[in-house]
């Protein structure tokens, strides 16, 4: 049993909504990086015939580009699919007591809404277009 050698694989593949804006900040060195927890759903039928929802929450951690892209661009309650790996980490509190923690650290994540440009602003709140804003928009269109 010693000479079995096990395939290195740790691939995460998850989609659903984020369940808090993106906590972006940086490193000392200056890198960038982003917190955030994402909530998947699944529905299945109960022994019962009933249908019934479970879901995990997940947090996710991004690095660099990608945590500023994901810092920008998403809020709460957006939709997304992610690819990561699994990492745990741990740490002990100011009090002494040790903490340990399973997260994704994802290395791709695609934006899944159709937001417009002036929904990305803080709070994701879309800004009041007036008559001409609207005009100028439309005399732009291809067709």
């Amino acid at each position: 049993m010693a000479d079995l050698k096990l395939p290195v694989l740790n691939k995460v593949l998850l989609s659903g909504r984020l369940t808090r804006d993106p906590d972006l900040r940086y490193t000392p060195a200056g890198k960038a990086v982003a917190n955030f927890s994402v909530a998947s759903s699944k529905r299945y039928k109960d022994a019962s015939g009933e249908w019934n929802e479970l879901t995990t929450f997940v947090d996710i951690v991004t690095w660099a580009d990608l945590a500023e892209r994901c810092g920008e661009f998403l809020r709460k309650g957006r939709a997304v699919l992610l690819e990561g790996s699994l990492q745990s980490r741990s740490w002990e509190t100011e009090t002494g007591q040790k903490r340990s923690k399973l997260e994704i650290r994802a290395y791709r994540v695609q934006f899944l809404d159709k937001v417009a440009p002036e929904e990305t602003k803080e709070h994701g709140e879309p800004e009041e277009k007036s008559e001409e804003k609207i005009e100028k928009e439309e005399e732009n269109l291809p067709f």
